[in-house]
């Protein structure tokens, strides 16, 4: 995580129209729009990989949260940053993916325009302890039973009661 990373701001759209600081899209007071990329990735038995955010994180550090997730970078495609952060975050390099939907999560601290992919791989996944504390594959059954325990994230929380 870098403190002063530079976001794209877009609009609803997803069209760029300017760049601010993490620490000012991160702020509670801003609410400046912009993009990042959610991966739901499922195996074959149709078990769904969570990551356990690092402890480092500013926002839900501790909790487990999307297979993938991350920042859009100024000038980056929403498929390059979702390829991207997979590999930095699971190693994955060879996996296929769906978008699946499009749409505005809105948090005390920020606002984000998310593009949330389903996906599957052949490859294991090996989180990077430097993004990552841990990552496992749940059950869907797992998941139903642990939702609103302040385990997952609410943006996870979110997205999985749209998916089932």
């Amino acid at each position: 995580m870098i403190p002063d990373e530079l976001f794209p701001i877009v609009d609803e759209e997803g069209n760029e129209i300017s760049v601010a600081a993490r620490s000012l899209c991160h702020n509670g007071k801003s609410k400046l729009l912009h993009p990042v990329v959610h991966l739901h990735l499922f195996n074959k038995a149709g078990d769904l990989y969570l990551q356990k955010r690092a402890m480092t994180k500013d926002l839900f550090p501790g909790r487990w949260d999307t297979s993938v997730g991350g920042h859009i970078r100024p000038g980056e495609s929403v498929e390059e940053a979702l390829k991207r952060e997979t590999l930095e975050e699971l190693g994955l390099k060879n996996f296929r993916y769906l978008l699946k939907r499009k749409y505005i999560w809105e948090s005390p601290r920020e606002r984000e325009l998310v593009y949330s992919f389903t996906g599957n791989s052949e490859e294991i996944p090996v989180v990077n302890p430097e993004e990552i504390d841990d990552g496992r594959y749940w059950t869907i059954q797992e998941i139903k039973e642990n939702i609103g325990k302040e385990i997952f994230t609410p943006n996870f929380e979110y997205e999985f009661r749209m998916m089932v």
